[in-house]
């Protein structure tokens, strides 16, 4: 369809068919960039046990799909990092609940003139 639309462009511009069959040319093989990820390879065997936890985009060093950035760090401390991390944000909530002004008082106070009306209210001082 590309390479139509390129034909059909170069006869409406004057051209003799080349430009029309280099762009087509170009336009069909991705402009020399192949395939966005790399080469698709077929297996022509078993593929190796546990070959779905392995990102292979064509690099020479195949990376692990599940990263292990921290293995000296053990379960339990990782537990104890999760749940202080929780523990702070409980502790914020609370201290947020706790200091809601707005609940207290929810409307805002009038202020009158004269002394805010304190005759008119009913002072006799």
């Amino acid at each position: 369809m590309a390479g139509r639309l390129t034909a059909m462009g170069s006869r409406v511009l004057g051209g003799h068919g080349a430009a029309a069959r280099a762009a087509a040319s170009a336009l069909r093989h991705r402009a020399g960039m192949g395939l966005p990820a790399g080469r698709h390879i077929v297996p022509d065997k078993p593929l190796p046990t546990n070959d779905e936890l392995v990102w292979d985009n064509g690099t020479p060093f195949p990376e692990p799909c599940v990263d292990r950035l921290a293995p000296h760090i053990g379960k339990y401390e990782a537990l104890a990092w999760l749940c202080g991390g929780l523990s702070f944000f409980a502790a914020l909530g609370l201290a947020a609940v706790a200091n809601d002004k707005a609940s207290k008082i929810p409307f805002t106070p009038k202020i009158y003139p004269y002394d805010n009306l304190r005759v008119e209210l009913g002072d006799r001082q």
